[in-house]
């Protein structure tokens, strides 16, 4: 009959074996809905810690309670304060506008925004600004970005994706004044009055001003 310290090893090493054998999945699972590597990576770790130390034997399958359990703690790091507010690259600087699935409601502090907005101005595309913010800054499905873009679904996770990466990158354009205090004036003005329909048509007019100015290749 086997020791209980023996007993104990062996359960340990299954459940380090059923933890590898999710593992490749639940990164995925936590890549996707942080939209960072190292965050993935921490989110894995809580959840090994917190399945060594689960009763195990109530476990029917162990990649569904891994899963969930990776699913859960990814979306109490996107609810957190700290993810929230920070400016890391990739990441939209301020608090989402909207609570409660409404876009309308929230409000945002003016100094940091007009900083969040020349940045984005600076370093995006009209059309990966237009993704972004309506992602990042409002909440929007992706669903909804594509009928306000004139997109795919796909083209609208692109154009997220893409944003997050350009947002780390070092090039930046020349903005105007004038073109950063209306972009800042609208995005103001859904976030604090819920007139969102305005910040959907600026957008959209910028795609269409920048396509035509880029030429077909650019094309939105």
């Amino acid at each position: 009959m086997p020791s209980k310290s023996a007993a104990h090893t062996e359960d340990l090493r299954e459940a380090e074996a059923a933890f590898h054998e999710s593992r490749g999945l639940m990164h995925a699972i936590a890549y996707r809905m942080l939209g960072s590597a190292g965050e993935a990576d921490d989110v894995l770790q809580e959840a090994w810690i917190r399945w060594q130390a689960y009763d195990r034997s109530t476990v029917r399958k162990p990649q569904a309670f891994l899963t969930t359990t990776v699913t859960r703690l990814a979306i109490n790091v996107l609810q957190s304060a700290r993810v929230r507010r920070e400016t890391s690259l990739g990441q939209w600087p301020l608090e989402r506008a909207g609570t409660g699935g409404d876009p309308a409601l929230g409000a945002v502090d003016g100094e940091a925004l007009e900083v969040a907005v020349l940045i984005l101005m600076e370093r995006l595309t009209p059309a990966q600004r237009a993704a972004y913010v309506l992602r990042e800054a409002f909440d929007y499905p992706y669903g909804r970005i594509a009928e306000v873009l004139g997109q795919s679904q796909t083209n609208a996770r692109q154009l997220v994706s893409r944003a997050r990466r350009h947002l780390a990158a070092e090039k930046r354009a020349t903005v105007t004044a004038a073109d950063h205090r209306q972009f800042l004036t609208a995005f103001s003005t859904a976030s604090q009055a819920g007139n969102v329909a305005v910040l959907e048509k600026l957008l959209r007019e910028e795609i269409v001003s920048y396509s035509d100015c880029m030429g077909a290749a650019q094309a939105a």
